[in-house]
């Protein structure tokens, strides 16, 4: 089956969105953490709010974090050639390990975000 060409665009090259999904991560990290310890001073013990709140952060979060992800593995194109090593000095070669590597990321912080947002669904206290 011949593989149909992909257009080396400058998205393609753009670092940034290879580490978009960790940086959502750490933003989503620092936003629980600060809104519980925020939250846990002023209001007190009433958690609900608070675990609702910071299941918003987190719906938001891995939405963006899923999206980069979907974007990742297209740029990827995994599934067009099989290929997984991406070791030449090429402009597909560069395109499909940004994709690779950041469809892995994404899937790390997707997890992670779950992981972040564990003790507030867990623990419900601000004990």
């Amino acid at each position: 089956m011949p593989t149909r060409p992909v257009e080396d665009l400058p998205r393609h090259r753009n670092l940034f969105l290879m580490v978009a999904a960790p940086t959502i991560w750490a933003v989503h990290f620092v936003a629980a953490y600060a809104t519980t310890a925020i939250w846990c001073e002023k209001v007190g013990a009433d958690t609900a709010g608070l675990t609702w709140l910071v299941t918003g952060y987190t719906v938001a979060a891995e939405a963006l974090i899923a999206w980069f992800g979907v974007s990742m593995w297209r740029q990827w194109d995994y599934m067009d050639d099989q290929d997984y090593i991406h070791d030449g000095a090429t402009d597909e070669d560069r395109r499909e390990f940004l994709g690779h590597a950041g469809f892995m990321l994404a899937c790390l912080s997707f997890v992670a975000v779950i992981f972040t947002t564990m003790p507030v669904w867990l623990i419900g206290s601000c004990a």
